[in-house]
């Protein structure tokens, strides 16, 4: 009889920090195929005729390649995926209810650790971190829109828990952009520890990032944005990632590259290059 796989299989937990960290909403077994095919017609070098959310595919597909052997893989891969969304959200379906109400208060109406409803839009407090940023949540009409669907929140119309204290400046944007407190608190719970939000860790056994040698974030890791891989956003996204890398991994530290100037292959080049200027003006005298 074949043996049962369990959520234990290697290949599943190597499946469940894929899911995480490289690509949260991939379907696994089609992005094999997508890849093998692009592969067989020409792998990268028909990579500028891809999309951006194609290329964004072929990348995670690199990354996947990494793993183990891809043909047997797949479904064990998305089994971890799928595994590790339902347990990061069962996880944090109670204790982010302590995360959002302030110490010596509480929510009115109470919202049960173990129920999702009375939130979202449905309750004051919930709402007011879920609106997209830009609307008014204090304005009863646009309340009641999105709590009755009239108002649909499309993709690109980022939710305010989104931004440090909650706030949106419409004429700086990027300000506070993904340095919420509640994103840094979700982020400690599934990669660190969920002791490590308070700052005072007490977990028996080593984190998601610790276990599989991750000491630095991805972009994926944080949000799924198209913005994250817009060249032209690149000085802010690098010191977004900077700034997340010191709030989750206190050992970490920017690398610096030394100055190329003086070094010994400037040298070499420099001198070939004066050598060659002597050895040129010798042959034309």
């Amino acid at each position: 009889m074949t043996p049962r796989m369990t959520t234990q299989d290697p290949l599943v937990h190597c499946g469940r920090h894929f899911g995480r960290a490289v690509h949260a909403f991939c379907n696994v077994p089609m992005l094999l195929t997508n890849g093998i095919i692009l592969l067989s017609e020409g792998g990268s070098d028909t990579l500028e005729s891809l999309t951006v959310d194609e290329r964004k595919e072929f990348t995670a597909f690199w990354e996947l390649l990494r793993v183990e052997e891809v043909v047997e893989i797949g479904e064990l891969i998305q089994k971890g995926i799928n595994g590790a969304h339902a347990d990061d959200t069962k996880g944090m379906k109670g204790t982010i209810i302590d995360w959002i109400t302030l110490k010596g208060q509480s929510l009115s109406p109470h919202i049960p650790c173990n129920m999702k409803s009375g939130r979202g839009f449905n309750h004051e407090h919930t709402g007011a971190l879920l609106y997209p940023a830009g609307l008014d949540w204090t304005n009863i009409q646009t309340r009641m829109k999105l709590m009755n669907g009239e108002i649909q929140v499309p993709g690109d119309q980022w939710l305010v828990f989104l931004y440090a204290d909650y706030t949106y400046d419409p004429e700086d944007p990027w300000n506070g952009l993904l340095c919420s407190g509640l994103l840094v608190s979700a982020y400690k719970h599934i990669f660190t520890s969920p002791s490590s939000v308070d700052q005072e860790p007490k977990a028996t056994h080593s984190g998601n990032a610790c276990i599989h040698g991750m000491r630095c974030m991805t972009k994926a890791s944080i949000v799924i944005m198209e913005l994250l891989d817009d060249p032209d956003e690149s000085d802010e996204v690098d010191q977004l990632i900077t700034w997340w890398n010191r709030q989750i991994f206190l050992l970490y530290t920017a690398s610096e590259q030394l100055p190329s100037k003086n070094s010994v292959l400037a040298r070499i080049h420099q001198k070939r290059a004066e050598y060659k200027e002597l050895h040129d003006a010798d042959n034309d005298s």
